[in-house]
């Protein structure tokens, strides 16, 4: 048995057994993959596919234990480059980042920019998704430290830590009427017009269940991943928006009025995400600290070995 049959077998899992994506994202033939594969279970002596024809249909449950093994053993490659990169140059390489769009426009420059100052020599991989592309690409080994507010924490596969919490905000013309009211309710912002993120983006998750949970079904004039844009189109006058609160504190939005919706909505939790097991070089666990002041690397290391879940904010 060999990593390349390791490598087939993963990929083809993840894949959904389709072997032709499969070799294309080894940049392989497809025959090449399907000899590797059953060579591989033949040297086992089980199948760790069922088939249909050539066609594989579902994993088995030998497979499964395989899978797992398999994971184990690529992840600790992984590991064993890291460890290598980590003693020959101990201040250069590349940090990938998986995030948001919310979180690298308008968290990370801060916390990139220190990293560099500290780390002139290590480049910066930023990758943008949503939340579940974030916590896929840090199960592929694609990045390092994953970045979101939605879905992060559950995943088996990923160890997640409390960033820092935030609310969202009600953004509005300055002329409009709901500002001639001395409290604003759900019920008063559900009949405008509404603006605000795709519903895997920025904490749409909650800002549904808020108005579900008073029997409220507001209208979404325009779904948008981008605070920016959302601002925009509530300029144009198509309806009233909700943006995060990072989106304003440090980019204000000069002719329009912000509102703190934290008491309707509830408040938003930001997690910081690693793939479990894997070996974090010196400069990732700087670049959590310089997220939050909790994220220590004494705390992330306990995190890492299972002996932290979560941390009171």
């Amino acid at each position: 048995m060999n990593l390349h049959q390791f490598r087939f077998v993963q990929e083809a899992a993840r894949r959904n057994l389709n072997l032709t994506e499969a070799a294309k994202a080894l940049h392989t033939s497809q025959p090449g993959v399907s000899k590797a594969i059953i060579e591989l279970e033949h040297e086992l002596g089980i199948d760790i596919f069922a088939r249909h024809g050539k066609r594989l249909k579902r994993i088995t449950e030998p497979g499964q234990h395989v899978l797992q093994s398999i994971d184990v053993i690529m992840r600790e490659i992984g590991n064993l480059k890291r460890i290598g990169e980590q003693y020959s140059a101990q201040d250069s390489g590349t940090l990938s980042i998986a995030t948001t769009h919310t979180q690298a426009r308008y968290v990370l420059p801060v916390p990139v920019s220190r990293l560099r100052a500290k780390y002139p020599k290590v480049n910066i991989s930023l990758h943008q998704g949503a939340p579940d592309q974030v916590a896929r690409m840090l199960m592929d080994d694609t990045a390092e430290i994953g970045m979101a507010t939605e879905s992060l924490a559950s995943y088996e596969d990923l160890v997640t830590l409390p960033c820092y919490e935030w609310q969202h905000m009600l953004v509005l013309p300055p002329d409009h009427p709901l500002l001639r009211k001395p409290h604003l309710s759900l019920e008063d912002i559900a009949k405008e017009p509404l603006i605000t993120y795709h519903p895997s983006f920025t904490g749409r998750t909650r800002i549904d269940q808020a108005f579900a949970n008073k029997k409220l079904h507001p209208r979404i004039a325009l779904e948008a991943i981008d605070s920016d844009v959302i601002k925009t189109y509530v300029r144009l006058g198509l309806g009233v928006g909700i943006v995060a609160e990072m989106a304003i504190k440090d980019d204000p939005v000069g002719d329009l009025v912000a509102r703190p919706m934290g008491a309707l909505l509830g408040m938003n939790v930001a997690r910081v995400a690693f793939k479990r097991g894997a070996y974090l070089r010196n400069f990732v666990y700087y670049f959590a600290e310089l997220l939050s002041d909790r994220l220590t690397q004494a705390l992330v290391t306990r995190a890492m070995t299972g002996h932290v879940n979560d941390y009171e904010l």
